[in-house]
């Protein structure tokens, strides 16, 4: 889009000619629309085709966008002019199939999982072991943003055939990769957990939200049970449903703060391409650096995941969602920084300084004469490995926390919402596009600088108490659903405090026993049960053949464990019950 057609050793490769701050803009502008398109396929797919005919609908359009992005690229076709409306058609494609494809993705994939409940499993080693949903869960999540990002090697290859060949060859190649998705996705049906489509939720969604602003904006006085008390009114919708959506709407509370993180994510794919063609590049493909950020994240995501994390947990050190967030827009507002010091360092350069791109016409130098001191492109490279510690850490965990916490008949809505944010986002960077160039970058990267700071730090201190709160999953609460189910002996046939092997637990993303304190004494005190909170809100107590707490005194010795729930835990203390046990 920003450069005009020109494909030789010297000069960036373009087609449109359109200039940096337009380019910027219809990027902005497609993105918009690519984070606006989820919320009308999500009511669609969670009441009405079900995700999985919803996703293979999505796959099809991005495959057809992806042809007319490919055939508009021709050079015979560029040369009658049909570029910029073949590419306009394209993104249109994309954003109605990509824009549901992204939405989608995220909760199908963690419908596969459908192990749900804590269950002990003896490994072939003969070590114990329990699997635990939540640190499933992020693994999934972490595992599915990594292998999006070796497929995004590819980058390598497209800049290349870009540069070298044009870019209808480049754009053929991604479509050859989609087409092969598309398949996959269609003749893999059988082999897919396909969950069926529910009744609509949104209108009851909306009354009680409804409800609640007519109740001073409090939830909890939308409970069926307040409305026939204080109002005389019977309502159609359940308790479930209420807390369902009390946890949901938190969830957006917290994902507002990604709009910051998104606009800073942006200027990857717009102003710090453009910030790479000011550089030194020998012949480097300006736009081939963002590829660094895919590199990042390939080599960083199992080094947190499979090091860093399992480091932690073996000293009970477990980092919650909200934690995690807010070190991953520390990591991206320090890639802000870095980028506002790289920018100073080509404003400083002569003949051109804070003039890079124009000083070449003005004064009759060629690109290489003028680009000989300015600094090598490369030197960009640590930047996106800081964005690439700010995704693994604040946007994975935007999606685990974005499914976990959205009501069952609601999860692709919810994570169309999430997906708006990213919009508005895009929206923002739009709004900056009259300041995107030159002499005025320095203060554009500072600006980000500072709002990505401030944003990490008002985001700590608002929702850190979130972090003591958990998913109230009914499907896995077990005052509702059968008790766990231990599929193997119980810990009285098994030495529940042998030292296991941390390397085997990570492997199979499930929490040690050694983990989980064994606990001699029949009682134990209210206070103290926090103590036993894990990684995830509901905690696997493996005793020696006792079931243990104050609310279980007249449990039968041959119960095994306890599976203690913190919310269920104060609701016994109100109402004098004890826990289901197992």
């Amino acid at each position: 889009m920003e450069h005009p057609p020109q494909f030789d050793e010297e000069h960036t490769p373009g087609a449109l000619g359109l200039g940096q701050m337009n380019a910027t803009r219809i990027y902005c502008a497609f993105y918009i629309f690519y984070y606006v398109t989820p919320l009308f396929v999500a009511p669609v797919a969670d009441s009405r085709l079900g995700r999985y005919t919803t996703l293979v609908v999505s796959v099809i359009m991005y495959c057809a966008g992806c042809t007319v992005l490919t055939v508009s690229s021709l050079p015979g076709i560029l040369a009658k002019g049909w570029g910029l409306s073949g590419l306009i058609l394209s993104m249109v494609l994309i954003g109605l199939g990509g824009g549901g494809f992204k939405a989608i993705m995220v909760p199908f994939i963690a419908d596969q999982y459908t192990e749900t409940t804590p269950r002990q499993k003896v490994l072939q080693s003969g070590e114990v072991v329990v699997t635990d949903y939540q640190l499933t869960l992020q693994y999934i999540y972490n595992l599915y943003f990594w292998v999006g990002n070796v497929g995004s090697l590819s980058w390598f290859a497209t800049v290349y055939i870009e540069k070298k060949h044009g870019f209808a060859g480049a754009y053929g190649l991604t479509l050859g990769f989609m087409t092969i998705a598309m398949l996959m996705l269609i003749f893999g049906k059988k082999w897919f957990v396909r969950i069926p489509h529910k009744n609509n939720a949104i209108p009851q969604a909306t009354k009680i939200i409804i409800c609640a602003v007519r109740n001073g904006f409090r939830m909890e006085r939308t409970n069926p049970e307040y409305q026939l008390e204080h109002h005389h009114k019977k309502v159609t919708w359940s308790n479930r449903l209420v807390d369902e959506l009390t946890r949901g709407l938190r969830a957006c509370r917290v994902l507002l703060a990604f709009v910051m993180f998104y606009i800073c994510f942006d200027q990857m794919q717009n102003n710090l391409i453009s910030q790479a063609a000011q550089m030194k590049t020998d012949n480097t493909p300006n736009d081939l650096l963002p590829a660094m950020n895919q590199v990042g994240c390939i080599l960083l995501g199992p080094l947190i995941q499979e090091g860093l994390y399992p480091f932690l947990h073996r000293r009970r050190i477990y980092i919650k969602p909200i934690t995690r967030i807010a070190i991953g827009f520390g990591f991206v507002a320090l890639a802000m920084l870095y980028a506002t010091v790289v920018q100073h360092a080509i404003y400083s350069s002569p003949p051109c300084f804070n003039q890079p791109m124009n000083c070449a016409y003005r004064d009759g130098l060629s690109k290489q004469e003028h680009m000989e001191d300015r600094p090598n492109v490369w030197i960009q490279a640590p930047l996106y490995f800081l964005i690439a510690s700010g995704e693994i850490f604040a946007y994975v965990t935007g999606l685990e926390y974005a499914y976990d916490h959205s009501p069952e008949d609601m999860k692709v809505i919810v994570q169309a919402i999430s997906l708006l944010l990213g919009g508005v986002g895009s929206a923002c960077a739009m709004a900056l596009a009259e300041v995107a160039r030159d002499p005025n970058l320095i203060w554009l990267y500072t600006s980000l600088t500072a709002g990505m700071a401030v944003t990490a730090l008002i985001f700590w201190l608002l929702f850190h108490k979130y972090d003591r709160l958990g998913p109230d999953v009914s499907e896995h609460d077990p005052t509702t659903e059968t008790t766990i189910n231990l599929e193997k002996e119980s810990c009285q046939h098994q030495d529940c405090t042998a030292d296991v092997s941390d390397s085997h637990a990570k492997a199979a993303n499930i929490v040690s026993p050694k983990l989980i304190q064994p606990l001699k004494k029949a009682h134990m005190p209210a206070s103290e049960l926090s103590l036993l909170q894990l990684g995830s809100e509901t905690t696997l107590c493996i005793t020696d053949g006792y079931a243990v707490g104050e609310y279980a005194k007249s449990a039968p010795s041959s119960v095994h464990g306890l599976l203690l729930d913190d919310n269920y835990l104060r609701k016994g203390r109100e109402k004098d019950e004890k826990p289901a046990t197992n």
